[in-house]
């Protein structure tokens, strides 16, 4: 009977998708991936997270299941697992810093002696604002109580920050998960020189509300613009102590001076966040000063590297920008064609330099209903939009490339084209704006998920391709034969040595290329070394 399988299974051709290979693992959907290994499970809970749930996963299962790898990568070398998290967080290539804050609880918590020491001398690495603060303090308490090392490594924190620097998160970063500077002075006792008058003041202050003349003169330009008697004497103290957005009371955000000059010493961060109010309020139109201020700064790039934006957050202000209007609330306004297209090449800028390899590439997006489901690292883009976003960084800069989004094939003749062969090329070109490139996969039909198609279409066409870039979640389970042996039967039938990236848009843990394939790459979207990299695999 055994044989019998075995001559059956060869007769019927290559293993279809919802069977498996060797080395694979069932996913979500049912069908049958390559399980990627702790540490790659790592890399993606620290540049996608796991907040947002998928079509086939819940949030919580994915976070239930990132915790438990984190914490098997912190029992084998608890310290590589600390440096890849400072690694990350400290060179901004995630989209929000909170998984490394979870991640750096848990090697706190849960690490042995020489892990627990790495993660607390790493905490202003990865805790740089007060808010990231606020959030370690939060986590950590899920794993250990406040013992002497958690308490001198808060207390850290605040004495090693240069004064300006400390005096900054004091003010604007007043509480965050129910906790305050104060609590966590009180828990730490951070003791400062004798003759660092300025800093004892703030503590001070920041415990007891007490004013001293020591007191650096941002926070006596606080209290001042808490008092103030109208806009104008508003903007002249904001322009004078340059205060930011969070110390200004809440009445005086509606006026038009007070935005402006919140505007001439405002973070590149806060710039991008704040461009539909500051349209709102009337001072982004075509031709305003203010819109050359925001377009000056969004093309400065020595600026945007020394702010670190990570690029989904250009994207998602260009989204937001565009659309006139705020996601919540009654916000409206009338954007600027200027802005638009200093955030597109914001977005752009802030990855780095990408040098064209010259090779034939096929930029396979997967428009399949999982991934139109869920959110990229907690935002408002579906994983669908931002593989989109993400396969124009190669777009932009590859000569040879073609574009193509896919779903599965139907079953017979009489279906309409795309849905019977789950694949169509896509309209998008480089010189497009970002916007419109989300846009032209968003109005897509959905289906279910064939990563072999790519390949298989490429064989069928006749198509010479080098390296095939499939930006998916990697849940595919339709198709007739696996993605891996697709590309064997494409480099036997042509002669190329085809090589495949998959470009992982959720964080889960599955990949559809063989970990023993050295032609085969498994990276994580939206991280801005990757677009580099894989640069590098395609030229050899």
């Amino acid at each position: 009977m055994v044989y019998r399988r075995l001559i059956e299974a060869v007769r019927r051709g290559p293993a279809r998708q919802s069977e498996p290979l060797p080395g694979t693992v069932r996913n979500s959907a049912g069908g049958y991936a390559f399980p990627v290994d702790d540490w790659t499970r790592l890399d993606r809970f620290l540049l996608l997270g796991t907040e947002s749930a998928t079509y086939y996963a819940s949030a919580r299962a994915l976070t239930r299941e990132a915790a438990a790898s984190v914490e098997r990568c912190l029992a084998e070398d608890g310290r590589r697992a600390v440096r890849r998290i400072v690694e990350v967080s400290a060179a901004g290539r995630a989209p929000k810093n909170e998984p490394a804050l979870f991640a750096l609880a848990m090697a706190v918590g849960l690490g042995d002696d020489a892990t627990r020491a790495a993660g607390l001398a790493a905490l202003s690495r990865v805790a740089r604002t007060g808010t990231h603060l606020f959030h370690f303090a939060e986590y950590v308490e899920a794993f250990r109580g406040w013992g002497r090392g958690l308490r001198r490594a808060v207390a850290r924190w605040y004495t090693e920050a240069d004064i300006e620097r400390l005096t900054l998160q004091v003010i604007k970063y007043r509480q965050r998960d129910g906790w305050s500077h104060r609590d966590l002075l009180r828990l730490a006792h951070p003791v400062a020189d004798v003759d660092d008058t300025a800093r004892r003041a703030v503590f001070d202050w920041a415990c007891r509300g007490r004013l001293h003349n020591a007191l650096p003169e941002q926070i006596h330009g606080v209290m001042a613009l808490a008092q103030a008697d109208g806009p104008e004497t508003a903007a002249r103290l904001i322009r004078e102590h340059r205060l930011p957005r969070e110390t200004v009371p809440t009445e005086l955000l509606i006026s038009r001076e007070v935005w402006q000059a919140l505007l001439e010493d405002m973070p590149m961060t806060a710039t991008i966040r704040n461009l539909g109010k500051l349209g709102s309020v009337g001072l982004l139109h075509a031709g305003s000063e203010a819109s050359r201020q925001v377009v000056h700064r969004l093309s400065d790039a020595e600026a945007l590297r020394r702010a670190r934006v990570h690029p989904l957050a250009f994207l998602l202000a260009l989204r937001t920008y565009q659309q006139g209007r705020g996601d919540r609330g009654k916000l409206t306004w009338t954007p600027d064609p200027a802005v638009l297209h200093a955030l597109d090449g914001a977005f752009y800028a802030s990855f780095a330099n990408v040098a064209p390899t010259g090779r034939r590439l096929m930029l396979a997006l997967d428009v399949s209903g999982s991934m139109g489901m869920g959110r990229v690292a907690g935002t408002a883009l579906t994983p669908r939009e931002a593989a989109a976003a993400m396969a124009m960084i190669t777009a932009a800069v590859e000569p040879q490339h073609s574009i193509i989004g896919f779903t599965c094939a139907g079953a017979d003749r009489w279906t309409p084209y795309w849905a019977r062969t789950g694949l169509s090329p896509l309209p998008i070109t480089p010189r497009m704006r970002l916007d419109e490139v989300v846009g032209a996969t968003a109005g897509l039909p959905f289906g279910g998920t064939d990563c072999a198609l790519p390949m298989l279409y490429a064989l069928e066409q006749g198509l010479e391709v080098d390296a095939f870039v499939i930006y998916t979640d990697s849940e595919t389970w339709a198709g007739k034969v696996h993605p891996v042996e697709a590309l064997r039967q494409y480099r036997q039938r042509t002669g190329i040595a085809a090589k495949l990236i998959v470009v992982a848009m959720v964080s889960n843990g599955f990949s559809i290329a063989d970990p023993q394939d050295g032609g085969m790459l498994d990276v994580v979207g939206f991280d801005t070394a990757v677009p580099s990299l894989m640069a590098d695999f395609i030229a050899g």
